[in-house]
């Protein structure tokens, strides 16, 4: 019969409890002694130990799932149709150009606003401003387009059905996302300005409702008591608070304002939106979290972005830059136009009007105040394929004006535009200058062939061209004056820009009442 272990082996004391009860008997090892100093911690310090760890987890939760949200709430598009896409650019700082659309769509919550046949595809544009925040978050402008004005639209492709759709002439420029999609209007808008945008936003009918509910309410004027029965607006004369369906009345009406034309509808919007700027900065929505979330939340459930614009952080960044900027250095314009020649009942654009904002645009001018020093981007030259640095050549000797072959060529956009440096040149003794339409190029320069160096010093002193834009180009016979859309008006380069006259129609520091139509004028 085998001995039995013995159970005091190594120093066990069987009667004393065991290992268990010897490390209980001592409070400062085993598992006493890791809950001795909690066990000290005073009452107070344990509470607000608890608490304040309860309000991290909180925190943390709360703030995810307001992030969660926010996020699925956005639904994306691509930015361009035609196959480019903008340079990458930080939300946070540089100059920033956002077109924003609001969509006809009549889908889903849109129903009641018409059938489906009333906008087929992807919808027209119902509204459409390119948003240019400066590189110093000083200013901001608003250029609208009218959605009667005819442009051409280029050659697009459907980010989703791959399928390609022709480029058109004479279209109004409401329907260019119609066929293939967001990307085709951002396209249009770069073709058109010169300018590269870098986002767009699309919002549709049910968002006006839902964000004017959410500011409490935007403040509108008018100058009689109207009633229009295709929107349904109905407002008395004088100030009075839209929100929902009225608010969306005040924006889409087409027939309520001034003659009753898009131009007049153009500014009631501006105006609209120049009140709701003031609202938003007068009750520091912009920096108040609980007000910032509650708009978020609203606005990204009806709202279509870029892909390179479709996060919660992005879109944050972005409303921080604006909070602080003064509101008279946000301004409202429109696209200079006229009655189209092809179609009395459509718009145009006026020339030289229409250059010259483009021009301006493109210089980063202050619509505000042309006067200001500016900040333009990089601009490109057009340089003929066989263009070579110049080479110091020994002095030539004297030339006669009169005989020297001295062309301009009008890649400036401006129709017209070379007959007025042909005057000038031809005053300057360059009788044989003559002109011819080009491409358009951003920036304006001098080339000359072998041989005409000293012309073309000459002429590009006498325009004001700066030495670095005058370059030798061995295709070139003689010399060549190559307007850009950086010399669209004057005689000489680089003088104050032109802009057509009145053209910001307010900023979101004006407070204006809206002319009524006066055929919709009812009795208060």
């Amino acid at each position: 019969m085998g001995r039995g272990r013995d159970k005091r082996e190594n120093g066990a004391d069987v009667s004393a409890g065991g290992p268990v009860f010897r490390h209980a008997e001592d409070g400062t090892v085993g598992a006493a002694r890791h809950l001795g100093p909690f066990r000290r911690m005073p009452l107070w310090l344990k509470i607000t130990t608890g608490v304040l760890s309860v309000a991290l987890v909180g925190a943390l939760a709360f703030a995810g799932f307001w992030f969660l949200r926010l996020q699925n709430n956005l639904s994306k598009a691509p930015l361009n149709a035609g196959g480019g896409n903008a340079e990458p650019v930080s939300e946070a700082t540089g100059r920033m150009q956002i077109l924003i659309l609001g969509s006809d769509t009549r889908d889903g919550k849109n129903a009641g606003y018409g059938n489906a046949d009333d906008s087929k595809g992807y919808g027209k544009s119902d509204v459409m401003m390119l948003m240019d925040i400066s590189e110093d978050n000083k200013r901001v402008s608003v250029i609208s387009f009218p959605r009667d004005l005819l442009v051409d639209i280029p050659e697009c492709t459907d980010g989703e059905t791959k399928q390609t759709f022709p480029a058109r002439s004479g279209v109004m420029i409401n329907e260019a996302m119609n066929e293939a999609g967001i990307g085709c209007a951002v396209d249009t808008v770069n073709q058109l300005t010169g300018l590269e945008v870098d986002h767009f936003m699309m919002a549709d009918f049910n968002a006006v409702k839902e964000l004017s509910k959410a500011v409490g309410g935007v403040n509108v004027c008018i100058s009689d008591a109207v009633h229009d029965p295709d929107s349904g607006l109905r407002l008395p004369k004088g100030t009075s608070a839209v929100e929902g369906e009225m608010a969306l009345a005040f924006l889409r009406t087409r027939h309520a304002f001034a003659d009753g034309g898009d131009l007049g509808r153009i500014k009631a919007q501006q105006g609209f939106l120049s009140s709701l700027t003031r609202k938003i900065k007068d009750e520091g929505t912009l920096s108040d979290p609980g007000k910032m979330l509650k708009i978020a939340d609203v606005v990204t459930q009806n709202l279509t972005v870029d892909e390179g614009l479709a996060s919660v952080p992005s879109l944050l960044t972005i409303g921080n830059r604006l909070k602080d900027i003064d509101i008279s250095k946000v301004a409202f314009a429109a696209v200079p136009t006229t009655p189209a020649l092809i179609d009395p009942n459509r718009l145009q654009i006026a020339e030289p009007a229409g250059s010259q904002l483009f021009a301006a645009m493109r210089q980063d001018i202050d619509l505000t105040d042309p006067t200001a020093p500016a900040t333009p981007a990089p601009s490109k030259t057009a340089a003929p394929p066989t263009a070579a640095p110049s080479k110091t050549a020994p002095p030539l000797p004297p030339y006669d004006k009169a005989i020297q072959p001295v062309t301009v060529a009008n890649g400036s956009g401006v129709p017209g535009r070379a007959q007025e440096i042909l005057q000038a040149l031809i005053g300057g003794g360059f009788s044989q200058a003559a002109q011819f339409e080009a491409t358009a190029v951003e920036q304006s320069a001098v080339y000359y062939g072998a041989g005409f160096e000293d012309v073309a010093v000459d002429v590009a002193a006498m325009l004001k061209i700066p030495a670095a834009q005058t370059l030798l180009a061995p295709a070139v016979s003689g010399v060549q004056v190559y307007l850009g859309t950086d010399f669209t008006s004057g005689a000489t380069y680089g003088g104050s820009v032109a802009l057509p006259k009145d053209v910001v129609n307010q900023t979101a520091g004006d407070t204006l009442c809206q002319p009524a139509n006066p055929f919709l004028i009812v009795p208060s």
